[in-house]
């Protein structure tokens, strides 16, 4: 193993900073360390769940600070997008054919846990559950209704998440991201979604939501989702990250 953890960055005190400049395993560790603190610092993080911010931290630590206050400048915080433009500036800048991996973010992200993972393993021992019937009578209803957000609810009690206003209990997809925007919780398409977070699509993208479902995972640009009411079954699904029916994201 060649440990070349943050050899590039101003913390190496001891070593080239050029790539694979640092060959003690330790100093490495070490430097990361300093070099993710600064990051997480420059981004102002506010909690570990501040994805958000974190978010814009991970990919500064993989390009390095000056992405930091490049993103805010130019667009207000990370985004996919973004992190791929500055990546093409610096190649063509520094004439290389590799700069860090606009990916970063989603690459550890999928890791990254604070506690929904209940509501997913919840959801899971749901797959294949058809017609809806325990989930909408749970909620109310004599009659058979949509039943997608009434999943999501109905996982959300059954995990705890209803007791602590994690998750709000909701029938209507349009109800729910009212609820996350008016609690300053909503993440418009752009975001990169963690284990657990709750994914708003616009099939007819008119700019309305119109189905919603459980994020399971975010791996190689997809997000992995369970949903309820998918052709009238709990069923587990995929998307490109970049999928026009994303509508955006309750986190």
């Amino acid at each position: 193993m060649i440990p070349v953890q943050s050899s590039e960055c101003r913390f190496n005190e001891k070593y080239p900073r050029v790539h694979n400049g640092i060959t003690d395993t330790d100093y490495s560790i070490k430097v990361g360390i300093q070099h993710l603190a600064s990051c997480l610092n420059d981004s102002k993080v506010a909690s570990s769940g501040d994805t958000e911010h974190i978010s814009l931290a991970l990919q500064g630590y993989n390009y390095g600070n000056g992405y930091i206050s490049w993103a805010n400048e130019h667009f207000g915080g990370y985004t996919r997008a973004n992190a791929k433009v500055f990546s093409d500036e610096m190649k063509a800048k520094l004439k290389t054919n590799v700069y860090g991996d606009p990916d970063y973010v989603a690459h550890v992200l999928r890791y990254y846990h604070i506690g929904n993972n209940n509501i997913v393993e919840v959801a899971k021992s749901q797959v294949g559950t058809t017609s809806g019937s325990k989930y909408w009578t749970w909620y109310g209803f004599n009659k058979k209704v949509n039943w997608c957000a009434i999943f999501v609810s109905w996982c959300a009690n059954e995990s705890g998440m209803l007791d602590d206003s994690s998750v709000p209990k909701f029938s209507l997809c349009t109800d729910g991201e009212n609820w996350y925007k008016k609690n300053n919780r909503w993440k418009d398409k752009s975001y990169v979604p963690m284990t657990g977070n709750i994914i708003f699509f616009d099939w007819q993208q008119d700019g309305h939501t119109d189905h919603v479902g459980i994020v399971e995972k975010v791996e190689n640009g997809k997000v992995f989702t369970i949903e309820g009411n998918s052709k009238d079954e709990v069923r587990e699904k995929s998307y490109n990250l970049s999928s026009k029916s994303i509508y955006g994201y309750g986190v």
